[in-house]
């Protein structure tokens, strides 16, 4: 089997030509058999989503059988997952959850012993000894039990990185888990910090995960926090890795946003290692002006939080993120995680006494365009059509010294991303809708 893992660990629908119980048995026993060396335990966590279930016994029959030791978590973020594999000494952490999908998806994400997702090269190992099982003997078969504390230990964690002398009394904020992995723990913090909260998204039934709710629809969040006077509106998605907010006029506010108010914050504090910032290439150049404005740099990777942790970690910096609301704080998490991502704006707005409207507007962001496009997985590759390399040549032309131009496909759906952003909107748009149909034509 090769091509499974993709920008995110391994993710398709439910019981579809990918991921199968026979596949996450598979995959937990190559991953088994892979980390051989150290305690041979494995921490497994998931998401609400009805197949986590399946995927989650899947998972646990695989490793137990080439002798792991299963300490299964239940329904809970996917940082706390990165936390829990470090904290208690594990081989190996998984997360089961396709994060902003809706329930038909799930996936499955690795971590390793140090809490930081596996790399290419790892990932490449364990799919390379899924057909070559290797079973323990009878006598070394493992044991599986649920871990009882993980909640409270990733609460804890949570609440730990809000400044110790501040207190969210007097806020009332609205909290939206979109029925997902974040719905007990997240409107706990809130609550143990001092806030007034107001949950939704919190009736996870299986097949509701992202459904009209949560970072990636958060208009319900938005109508709630004006109809309620909130301070602030947290949107996360299905597996807590990722954060919008919402300021108290109802706006909607996105990653960029909130990397640039830490980033100029723990510039100021001095806690800013390596005065640079990882983002993707979907940033804005507004965040990248304002950031150049402070005498900090802008770093961009590919599309994915993984890429940004790596390149974090090898330039030895401390803050990165994607504009889809991962934002990563190593201080912190070894992962995206956007109930702490949020708890670092709450601290600025109950510092600086100012409501988030004027907290969250660091820069004006250039006028961005994105549109999605479907194709044929087995048809003819609409990204060598001559139409549509032309279109591209001329929206460069077009955009040059005044913009640019992004096209690249999706990691996890046959979906093709036509983005541009440029001081001229009218002229973005008329470039991104060409290049747009001459993709879906092509």
């Amino acid at each position: 089997m090769s091509g499974l893992f993709g920008t995110d660990g391994v993710r398709g629908e439910a019981n579809g030509s990918v991921l199968t119980a026979e596949t996450a048995m598979r995959l937990a026993m190559a991953a088994g058999r892979y980390f051989t060396r150290g305690a041979h335990r494995v921490v497994i966590g998931k998401d609400p989503r009805l197949s986590g279930y399946m995927l989650e016994a899947a998972m646990q029959a695989g490793f137990t059988s080439v002798g792991m030791e299963v300490l299964r978590t239940g329904p809970i973020p996917t940082p706390a997952i990165g936390m829990l594999t470090r904290s208690m000494r594990a081989d190996i952490g998984v997360m089961i959850s396709a994060s902003h999908n809706g329930f038909e998806d799930n996936g499955v994400k690795f971590f390793g012993a140090d809490g930081f997702k596996l790399s290419d090269e790892d990932e490449a190992g364990i799919e390379a000894l899924m057909d070559r099982p290797a079973l323990a003997p009878s006598r070394e078969i493992g044991r599986a039990k649920h871990l009882d504390d993980a909640v409270g230990r990733y609460i804890e964690v949570a609440k730990a990185s809000f400044p110790k002398a501040l207190s969210l009394s007097g806020l009332k904020v609205v909290v939206d888990c979109a029925n997902g992995a974040a719905y007990r723990t997240a409107p706990t913090v809130l609550w143990e910090l001092g806030a007034e909260v107001l949950p939704l998204g919190v009736s996870p039934n299986g097949t509701n995960i992202n459904e009209k709710c949560g970072s990636t629809a958060p208009d319900a969040a938005a109508a709630w926090v004006v109809a309620n006077g909130a301070a602030l509106g947290v949107a996360l998605d299905g597996d807590a890795d990722r954060v919008i907010l919402i300021d108290e006029t109802g706006r909607i506010v996105d990653g960029d946003q909130i990397i640039a108010l830490i980033a100029a914050r723990w510039r100021e504090a001095g806690r800013l290692s390596g005065r640079a910032v990882v983002t993707t290439v979907m940033s804005n150049m507004g965040l990248e002006r304002m950031l150049g404005g402070v005498g900090l740099g802008l770093v961009r990777t590919p599309v994915g939080d993984r890429h940004v942790v790596r390149e974090m970690r090898a330039r030895g910096l401390n803050l990165g993120g994607e504009q889809s609301g991962h934002v990563v704080l190593t201080d912190y998490a070894t992962t995206g995680d956007g109930l702490v991502a949020a708890l670092q704006v709450l601290a600025a707005i109950q510092q600086s006494g100012k409501p988030a409207s004027e907290v969250l507007r660091m820069f004006a962001p250039l006028p961005q365009v994105l549109q999605n496009v479907r194709y044929r997985r087995e048809g003819p590759d609409p990204m060598q059509a001559a139409p549509v390399l032309a279109a591209i040549r001329e929206g460069e032309a077009r955009l040059a010294g005044k913009g640019r131009l992004l096209i690249r496909r999706s990691g996890t759906e046959p979906v093709i991303r036509v983005m541009a952003e440029g001081e001229d909107e009218a002229l973005v748009r008329e470039i991104v809708s060409g290049i747009a149909a001459e993709v879906a034509g092509a």
